[in-house]
């Protein structure tokens, strides 16, 4: 009954930190799945990601600061977390792995440089 009136909770608080959100939805007909971008509100995207048509978090989610940067990295699979997740921050990069909807492994590595990327 508590992990019920807990979940109902962090749900309750998932939709309404949303539902103030802008934000874009698309049906993609290749996969059947609702896209959906999340704005902050400064303009800049706040998340990327797709829905099941029944409401449920699919495959890749992407999670920006409102700099543009990226902060996680997500994975689901018909509403369950799965694979490997990263969330960085300024000075860490955080590597969570999911089993079954439950966290299997964490590995933490400290960020000592930047890393160089090509345009």
């Amino acid at each position: 009954m508590k992990k019920s009136i807990l979940f109902s909770i962090a749900f309750l608080f998932t939709v309404v930190s949303f539902a103030q959100q802008e934000r874009e939805l698309k049906l993609n007909k290749n996969t059947n799945l609702i896209d959906v971008v999340y704005y902050h509100d400064n303009g800049a995207v706040s998340q990327t990601g797709a829905y099941t048509t029944d409401g449920k978090l699919q495959g890749e989610w992407l999670s920006f600061n409102t700099e543009g940067k990226k902060q996680v990295s997500a994975n689901y699979d018909n509403g369950n977390k799965v694979g490997k997740w990263f969330y960085w921050n300024k000075t860490t990069l955080k590597e969570v792995d999911y089993t079954n909807n439950t966290i299997a492994n964490v590995s933490e590595w400290e960020i000592k440089s930047p890393v160089a990327t090509s345009n």
